[in-house]
């Protein structure tokens, strides 16, 4: 009998080891949006995970919003996604913390990324085209036991998602039902020729930083006279433009501000438009990014001489002067394709 339990307890130890040391495939999202492209939700869903080492997880993208999947190793500047840590990775590719892994910047909906974790260790995840979008992985001992399952991080994923679509924090706006938003103060940006570049916030959780914002110019038509200056303000969390015509080839946080723009005293940038056939492009809109100091652009290779050079970094106010009446439609040059477009009607 005790030779029998002797095996009987050699045979369970060993089911029991084979099942710890299993690896698994865990699934997790990069980002959701509401119905009409409006609301963006920036954030990995969930935003924490425990695995076990030798496990891999795969971020699937749903939204045509750019995010990368981006592991840095310690004390690693955070770059641009543009420069990667360096380049990018190929799928399933290993992190232990010894050498960064990167998705690069991924645009394609349905795309999927896969990165394997093959030594225990809490590891933080990055998007390098959203400065407030991180998460933090957990990889255990194969020997110890994991507090949720699958199911628990698909249920976990959509309460976030779902909390940062009908969120009504964010001043001045509000997110309607069908994820459209109005302006709080719409009237008195439309009086004083202001346009407020859409808006978001950041949220602090355990596992890391999320954001949403609302993609939109919040007055996407307004109405001037000639001789009039409009000026756009952002209120969000992420970096936007208002480009007027032809938009610049291969767009990006990097791209200068067109050659007709200058800088006012207080720094904002500034624009003169004659015709509805001219082209003007901001450069990045945008606060200052975090744990990398901004974006450095370069000024334009000419400016009036009356104004002050135009300094390089983040900006978050832009302005333009219509000196003839017409209609000139605009965009941001990065959202367009979620909708992201305005007009501004000038009168004589």
């Amino acid at each position: 009998m005790r030779r029998k339990l002797s095996c009987w307890l050699v045979l369970c130890s060993s089911i029991v080891c084979s099942k710890a040391v299993h690896a698994q495939s865990w699934q997790a999202l990069s980002g959701a949006e509401s119905p009409d492209h409006a609301v963006q939700v920036i954030a990995f869903l969930p935003n924490e995970m425990w695995i076990h080492k030798d496990d891999t997880i795969t971020w699937s993208f749903p939204t045509p919003e750019p995010h990368s999947v981006t592991f840095l190793t310690p004390g690693q500047v955070r770059p641009t996604f543009t420069v990667g840590c360096p380049g990018t990775t190929p799928d399933g590719g290993d992190f232990n913390n010894s050498t960064c892994v990167n998705s690069g910047r991924i645009t394609m909906v349905g795309t999927s990324y896969k990165v394997k974790f093959p030594k225990p260790g809490n590891y933080r995840l990055v998007c390098l085209v959203h400065a407030n979008m991180t998460a933090t992985i957990h990889v255990l001992d194969p020997l110890l036991q994991l507090p949720h399952d699958q199911a628990f991080y698909d249920t976990e994923g959509a309460r976030q998602a779902r909390a940062l679509l009908m969120d009504h924090d964010g001043a001045p706006r509000r997110i309607r039902e069908d994820g459209h938003g109005e302006s709080d103060n719409a009237s008195f940006h439309e009086h004083h020729h202001m346009v407020i570049v859409a808006t978001g916030e950041a949220v602090s959780t355990p596992g890391g930083i999320n954001s949403v914002t609302l993609m939109r110019f919040m007055q996407p038509s307004i109405t001037i006279h000639a001789g009039e200056t409009v000026e756009w303000n952002s209120l969000d969390v992420s970096g936007h433009t208002v480009t007027f015509g032809v938009e610049p080839q291969n767009t990006t946080p990097q791209t200068p501000p067109s050659v007709n723009v200058f800088a006012d005293a207080d720094g904002a940038r500034h624009a003169i438009i004659y015709s509805t056939s001219d082209s003007v492009h901001s450069g990045f809109i945008a606060q200052a990014g975090h744990e990398r100091g901004g974006i450095a652009q370069a000024p334009p290779p000419t400016a009036p001489l009356i104004a002050p050079p135009l300094p390089a970094g983040p900006v978050t106010r832009f302005r333009v002067t219509f000196v003839n009446p017409g209609v000139y439609p605009y965009i941001c040059a990065f959202h367009d394709q979620l909708g992201m477009k305005g007009e501004v009607i000038v009168l004589p």
